[in-house]
């Protein structure tokens, strides 16, 4: 699976080649979520042209509609999408704190009520990796039993040891390991012996890759990066490790320091709905009338299509009025996404990573006021903000 190319000398990061059936992924790698098969505003083509390497799809609604069968009369989700790169899909297991009025949860599965019309339906771990085998994605991922982050007790050790049965049915359960790669998930909430005896459970088995999860659900952030570090530390180097649900600039640069290869999250596409663009200080409200008379790109730096012909000031004439808004946001903060990306890539293989952080912090924070959780995570692996780099 991954041919390390270069790691940093500082801290945990490294990039990676990453062979998939449908694709060579590079890592560091952010996925974005293409729930059922979509995502709003932009299509297949419009990604491949931003080097969109990966996408996400969602087993739970996916399996809901159009359903298992149709995907499988189709050949899988991408001819079903037409999309020729790699695909991951999660498990549903999300779906147990996103729906959870509508989900109870035992030893068997989980059984929800379709928030479509209101049909039971019960995930199995068999028939969440029966649908995701049905979709054809190049990684599929365990059904886990999540719980917020914010859970504390019993609840939470009961999770994370039927995550680990759970595992080992989804395994039995796989059809086409010789052309899609199950995923397990590092569960154990923020108990860090849960966490550490989850992660161990797991490297136990055989396969090509770990996902740390249960985590950026509401969490402190010195509680988040701690986790990760934890999970990073016990998972193998020469594996990828997949940090689900997570998409802020900041949050990927540090969680790479940390040593996760792979990220995914609705944040960009989401906030460019919202009228919001991506850019090295952070966020631009587009919708603020400060914009109303700003001929400026979005940032004069970018070379997406959207930065290359549109101003700030058409922009914010249109943000959440027009559906072509939308789609030119979209392609902006995806691109913003995927040059930070390539950036942190080609500073690893430079060996110049701890440098590329602290550039990138000193345009978010021109006042170096960095948040304390960002300068403690960094310390952990050696790399000290505001000393000569």
């Amino acid at each position: 699976m991954p041919a390390v190319l270069a790691d940093c000398s500082t801290s945990k990061a490294r990039t990676s080649l990453l062979t998939l059936p449908h694709h060579t992924v590079e890592t560091p790698v952010f996925m974005p979520v293409g729930t059922q098969g979509t995502m709003k505003g932009i299509l297949p083509q419009q990604l491949e042209k931003l080097n969109c390497q990966i996408i996400l799809g969602n087993t739970y609604h996916l399996g809901t509609r159009p359903g298992p069968e149709l995907m499988a009369k189709v050949g899988g989700l991408h001819k079903f999408m037409n999309w020729n790169r790699a695909l991951l899909t999660d498990s549903g297991g999300f779906q147990m704190v996103s729906l959870l009025k509508l989900a109870e949860i035992t030893e068997e599965g989980v059984n929800f009520s379709s928030p479509f019309d209101g049909t039971p339906c019960m995930l199995t771990p068999e028939r969440s990796i029966e649908i995701q085998n049905a979709i054809g994605a190049d990684i599929i991922m365990q059904l886990d039993d999540v719980v917020k982050t914010t859970t504390t007790g019993p609840r939470v050790e009961e999770a994370m040891q039927r995550t680990t049965r759970w595992l080992d049915r989804c395994l039995a359960a796989h059809r086409r390991p010789d052309e899609q790669n199950i995923f397990p998930i590092v569960q154990g909430g923020l108990d860090p012996e849960l966490r550490q005896q989850s992660a161990r459970l797991h490297t136990e088995r055989e396969v090509n890759g770990y996902a740390v999860g249960g985590l950026s659900g509401g969490e402190s952030k010195d509680e988040f990066w701690r986790a990760v570090h934890l999970s990073t530390n016990i998972l193998p180097k020469d594996k990828p490790r997949y940090l689900m649900g997570v998409g802020f600039a900041l949050d990927l640069v540090v969680c790479c320091a940390l040593g996760i290869d792979m990220f995914d999250c609705v944040f960009p596409t989401r906030t460019a709905r919202f009228g919001c663009a991506l850019v090295p200080s952070g966020q631009l409200n587009l919708k603020q009338k400060a914009y109303a008379s700003d001929f400026l790109p979005i940032d004069d730096e970018c070379d997406c299509s959207t930065c290359a012909r549109y101003t700030r000031a058409f922009l914010h004439t249109i943000v959440t009025m027009e559906s072509s808004a939308c789609q030119l946001l979209t392609i902006h903060n995806l691109s913003y996404q995927m040059r930070l990306m390539r950036g942190i890539r080609e500073s690893i293989k430079e060996d110049k990573f701890p440098t590329f952080i602290q550039e990138f912090l000193n345009k978010l924070y021109p006042g170096k006021d960095y948040p304390k959780w960002v300068i403690d995570a960094l310390s952990a692996v050696n790399i000290n903000l505001n000393e000569s780099q």
